[in-house]
């Protein structure tokens, strides 16, 4: 006499799927619940930016971040605004694109093709995304303070801020998830958060953004970098506990 079902299921007193399959199977329904709240608190979020209700909040940032009499000039030394051009271009497509390039080369050589075709076509949708969101709401860029450096698309979400935090997010991942020490993958998963953070604030301090684009970019950007990841741990072999 056997324990288990004819069917071949689990045997003991308890019937149906064991605690890790059922964790399994609860994975996809869990990534989905999440990133339809995130989908959700965007979609509220842009509806409040249309509908003028962040309009003073990124009025009196923008200017909390000027010099009172003369809104041209941003508050701080010469050499601090000096310094927040170079954290910017920290977010500029030809610094992303480069990081990409160069990580996607190195995986190639160490013999995984899948993974750097992944990282490539990842921030280049992740890029499309947040173009096509730019072209949609078609935000005017502020007019209320001069512009830091040279600008030419729509404001919101701000690229900077959404294709940084996808880049850097992804790259701190995979790099992190090759560390044994869990305090090296904290400082390094906080390095990436770091650096996008301060992307999304040089892009309000230079004038060339409203905060709240800049707040919409890192949602857009956290939330794609995230889907990216977890779709990449269960299409590798062995998937996530691999």
């Amino acid at each position: 006499m056997t324990s288990g079902s004819e069917d071949g299921g689990v045997t003991g007193p308890g019937r149906g799927a064991s605690p890790p399959a059922r964790r399994f199977e609860l994975q996809p329904l869990m990534a989905v619940a999440v990133f339809s709240v995130a989908g959700l608190a965007f979609t509220l979020f842009a509806g409040a930016v249309v509908g003028g209700d962040t309009r003073a909040f990124d009025t009196w940032l923008l200017r909390a971040l000027r010099e009172p009499n003369d809104l041209a000039d941003p508050i701080g030394p010469p050499w601090f605004e000096e310094m927040v051009r170079d954290i910017t271009a920290l977010g500029s497509t030809f610094v992303l694109t480069s990081a990409v390039m160069v990580v996607g080369a190195y995986l190639w050589m160490r013999r995984s093709p899948q993974k750097a075709l992944f990282l490539v076509v990842a921030v280049s949708l992740g890029a499309l995304l947040n173009r096509l969101l730019k072209i949609g709401f078609a935000r005017p860029r502020p007019d209320i303070v001069a512009h830091g450096m040279y600008v030419s698309t729509e404001s919101f979400p701000s690229g900077h801020a959404a294709n940084s935090t996808v880049v850097y997010l992804l790259l701190g991942m995979m790099l992190a998830r090759v560390e044994t020490s869990s305090h090296a993958k904290i400082f390094i998963l906080a390095v990436s958060v770091l650096v996008t953070l301060l992307v999304g604030f040089s892009r309000v301090y230079l004038g060339v953004h409203w905060p709240a684009d800049v707040l919409a970019g890192w949602l857009v950007g956290a939330v794609w970098a995230l889907l990216c990841w977890y779709v990449l741990l269960h299409l590798q072999p062995g998937g996530p506990h691999r």
